[in-house]
């Protein structure tokens, strides 16, 4: 049976019990805290914590989930993955413990002819909660062997979100997979041999105080009883499918093929290689899922997750002795492999694609750049003692800036012999995470967010937002913070505070919309300068100010003044946002989707999701249909409605943002033109934006795209500024504006034609000193004939490596030979380029080695293969030190 099969009559079986069948939500979590969606029921807390009301009370999915915590174990056991798919049925105060076991028994044990799994019920194990005897009768009324149900604590059968709200016991459902697995005595004897496969919770209490999975307080019965269950359907796939593990089901075993194809090896031969074949087969297979939700690899958060999965499955087919391009094959064959539980991943996977391949491809080159300066490296560590070791700190630059794994740098140092100071590597990791975690605390002005949140607590009501109306209020001060302090009742000026009002038409920074600025003036003679506005925590807004006179205690009254001229600007770039988004998509297509902005005064940034550079004609075509539409002078409208009702409406929405019931809804044009789910503030009326420019669209990661622009008073001035530029440029050339283009274009061609006469000077006086060097070097009498020259000025590489093979050639193969030329590149630069010929490289002599140590001195690096290398430096000043060190050690042999 497959996968999506054995999905489908489980959704099957719960749609013919009356349950709403609701599609996967995106593996990217709605909650700030986790990167990832990593349990079945996350996309159900709002319904089960009581904050948003349930399409209906009894609900169904198979949902999507990533767990990211232990991916460096990934393969090694056979147990777990970083991808995986959970079955589940819900049910929001409607049905509850007696109907989720009958549901469970009678799906699993009802034959696969009539649409159930077909389990044996004699292997069938059940744990129930230690006091719950009412689930162990249930079971027992169901037909389950009294023997077969086991009793366990809090540690394993208590279930609770790990913070206040709804929790209670739980059951879970095991198989028996016989005694070649395990020792016999049920799940407390050996999860091994028995599997669990199904989690039934029954949440019938209200907790807090939550300090473990045992030490917590129950406040009582729930007015409403939920149910929650969690089957993992990979586990139920290799056990239907007669399989041994996870890895040899049939949408993850094909990568394994596909990588044995790739290797030449074969799974099941190599404990070693087993583990790197499950590494590529689930890393695969998570990216794919990943990327396919809109995650692009980067080097922060879900980006930097995914980028670790791709890189480790690159690293790994590199251990199993692959150094070409992997992906191109694995990825089509992990589509291949899913499409039948998610054909929707065949409408991205070009888009998907080609960012992964690009991911690769980038890889290998810091594979390529790493290599080089590992071999620095190690060649320090091997003149600087007996008992080489390469230093943490090199170790380290080689992790941080190039992004080069500590494993692979361990591997190739070992290959050569070479240890690595990997406890002064970790030391210096451990650093720089103590480094990150005080810069964010600094961010947080120091002050722990348990503060904000007991101040929370303590709040009457709600604090008013009045900025989408108002710009200045009436307000009270409830609370004021200092840094290293807290909450503090007064402070007097000067000093730097966070003041929380009642109410305040302050904006704070969300949403990519940077925050107001403007004064607090309370009725005792408090001035405070406001610099930002933040929410720490949710609903709490903050205003950071510099108290510059007199003492504010709180309770004081206060009048709140936004500026008025940051507001406008901030507000016309924001609405210029939302029409850049829209324009992108008219000339990209839907794919085009928003990946972050920043709204500031008189310009905005906006990421786009998109694989490739657009065509300049593409940026052109949406600068001029944003200008359009600000000539048309387009109505722009708030409303607030529910959720489901804006999506009708084709409203976009940011995966990863976490919406209520009710949303507000910006439009720009009665017809709708763009429609957008937003708390930001924006214009009235287009036309009051004036004008924009795009000044430039960049790469910022893979996958990801990035246009710069200048909105209203920002785009006049840039046009003020390039007119005078152009104006410049006509008086310089003497030339009028519309012949400037050609005029440049001339000089370049002249210039061109300067440099390609020079490097042909070059090349002429590089081609006239090689009969002089082959007849001296025929002439030596060494055993190794070693043709060496400082060249001086070389021009194009091309020409100093075509000048060198030259020299061998026509020394030919009567005796060892090795030709090195060294010189100065168009840069500037000091390079060397060496050959050998075969009876060289017969007696030992490689010409990676000698560019090594002659680049050593040049202070730099290099390397390449026995027969031809090249490398280079920084001190042109030791080239002829350099080829004196070289000549001496290719004698030596």
């Amino acid at each position: 049976m497959r996968t999506a099969d054995i999905a489908k009559r489980y959704l099957d079986y719960f749609a013919k019990h009356d349950h709403l069948i609701v599609p996967s939500a995106s593996l990217i979590s709605p909650n700030p805290t986790t990167l990832f969606t990593i349990a079945g029921m996350v996309p159900f807390i709002p319904y089960l914590m009581g904050e948003q009301t349930p399409p209906k009370r009894r609900m169904a999915s198979n949902q999507k989930c990533v767990r990211t915590l232990d991916i460096d174990e990934v393969g090694k056991t056979t147990r777990h993955g970083t991808f995986f798919q959970m079955l589940g049925n819900f049910s929001f105060g409607d049905y509850f413990k007696e109907e989720a076991i009958h549901y469970a028994w009678e799906l699993l044990t009802t034959s696969q002819d009539e649409g159930g799994y077909g389990f044996d019920p004699e292997k069938l194990w059940m744990t129930t909660f230690t006091d719950d005897d009412e689930a162990r009768s249930m079971w027992i009324n169901e037909g389950v062997d009294p023997e077969h149900i086991q009793k366990m604590g809090m540690e394993d059968n208590f279930w609770t979100t790990g913070g206040p709200g709804p929790g209670g016991p739980c059951s879970e459902i095991y198989v028996d997979r016989g005694p070649a697995f395990g020792k016999e005595g049920g799940p407390i004897a050996d999860e091994n041999r028995y599997i669990e496969i199904w989690d039934l919770v029954f949440e019938n209490y209200e907790v807090d105080n939550v300090k473990s999975k045992t030490d917590l307080h129950i406040v009582g019965e729930l007015e409403n009883k939920n149910i929650d269950t969690g089957a993992g359907l990979e586990r139920l796939a290799y056990l239907l499918q007669g399989k041994n593990n996870i890895y040899e089901t049939d949408e993850i075993f094909p990568v394994i093929e596909a990588a044995e194809q790739l290797s030449g090896l074969k799974y099941g031969e190599n404990e070693d290689a087993d583990v790197r074949f499950r590494v590529v087969a689930d890393h695969v297979r998570s990216a794919l899922m990943i990327m396919s939700d809109g995650v692009r690899p980067s080097n922060v958060g879900r980006g930097y997750v995914l980028r670790r999965l791709l890189r480790r499955t690159v690293r790994s087919m590199r251990m199993l002795g692959v150094t070409d391009p992997v992906l191109p094959t694995l990825f089509p064959t992990s589509k291949a492999a899913m499409e039948a539980s998610y054909p929707e991943l065949n409408d991205t996977f070009h888009e998907v694609s080609e960012s992964a391949y690009g991911e690769e491809d980038a890889f290998r080159r810091t594979l390529e750049t790493g290599t080089t300066i590992l071999d620095v490296a190690v060649n320090k560590a091997k003149s600087d003692s007996a008992e080489p070791v390469v230093a943490g700190e090199d170790a380290f630059k080689l992790h941080d800036t190039y992004g080069f794994p500590i494993e692979l740098t361990l591997e190739m140092a070992a290959e050569q012999g070479v240890k690595v100071d990997e406890a002064k590597f970790r030391e210096l990791m451990a650093e720089q995470k103590s480094r990150a975690r005080a810069d964010a605390l600094k961010k947080r002005h120091n002050v722990d967010l348990s503060v904000y949140d007991d101040f929370k607590k303590t709040l009457v009501s709600p604090i008013d937002f009045l900025g989408y109306t108002d710009m200045s209020a009436r307000a009270k001060v409830i609370g004021i913070m200092q840094e290293g302090k807290g909450s503090v009742p007064a402070v007097t000026g000067p000093a730097n505070v966070e003041v929380i009002l009642d109410r305040t038409p302050f904006y704070a920074e969300a949403g990519g919309q940077l925050a107001d600025q403007g004064e607090i003036l309370s009725d005792d003679g408090a001035v405070l300068e406001v610099d930002d506005v933040q929410k720490p925590i949710k609903d709490l807004i903050v205003h950071q100010c510099r108290l510059t006179e007199g003492t504010l205690v709180v309770g004081a009254e206060v009048n709140a003044n936004i500026d008025l001229a940051r507001r406008g600007a901030i507000a016309r770039s924001h609405t210029a946002t939302h029409m850049v988004h829209k324009a992108l998509r008219e000339e990209l297509g839907p794919q085009a989707t928003q990946r972050g902005s920043e709204d500031a005064p008189n310009r905005l940034r906006f990421d786009f999701q998109w694989s490739k550079a657009p065509a300049k004609s593409v940026i052109s075509a949406v600068e001029e249909r944003v200008n359009d539409k600000l000539r048309d002078n387009l109505a722009v409208t708030t409303k607030e409605m529910k959720f489901d009702d804006a999506i009708a409406l084709g409203a976009m929405h940011l995966f990863g943002e976490k919406y209520g019931d009710i949303v507000r809804v910006v439009s720009i044009g009665e017809d709708g033109w763009s429609r957008e789910l937003c708390g930001g503030t924006h214009v009235d009326h287009v036309g009051k934006i004036g004008m924009v420019n795009i000044l430039s669209e960049a790469s910022i990661g893979s996958g990801v795209r990035r246009v710069d622009a200048v909105v209203g008073q920002g785009a006049y001035d840039f046009n003020a500024r390039e007119h005078a530029l152009v104006s410049q440029l006509s008086d310089k050339l003497n030339a009028r504006p519309d012949e400037l283009a050609e005029r440049v274009n001339a000089l370049l061609a002249k210039l061109k034609e300067s440099d390609r006469r020079l490097a042909s000077m070059y090349e002429s006086q590089l081609a006239a000193s090689v009969p002089a060097l082959v007849a001296d070097t025929k002439n030596s009498a060494a055993p190794v004939k070693v043709a060496v020259k400082n060249v001086g000025h070389f021009g194009a590489v091309d020409a100093l490596r075509k000048t060198v093979l030259d020299v061998r050639a026509q020394l030919g193969e009567d005796a060892p030979v090795v030709v090195a030329l060294a010189g100065v590149n168009e840069d500037d630069k000091p390079m060397v380029a060496v050959a050998t010929n075969e009876a060289a490289r017969k007696a030992g002599i490689k010409a990676g080695d000698l560019v090594r140590g002659a680049a050593k001195v040049l202070g730099g690096g290099g390397g390449g293969k026995p027969d031809f290398a090249q490398g280079g430096g920084v001190d042109a000043s030791k080239i002829d030190e350099a080829l004196e060190a070289l000549k001496h050690e290719a004698q030596k042999a």
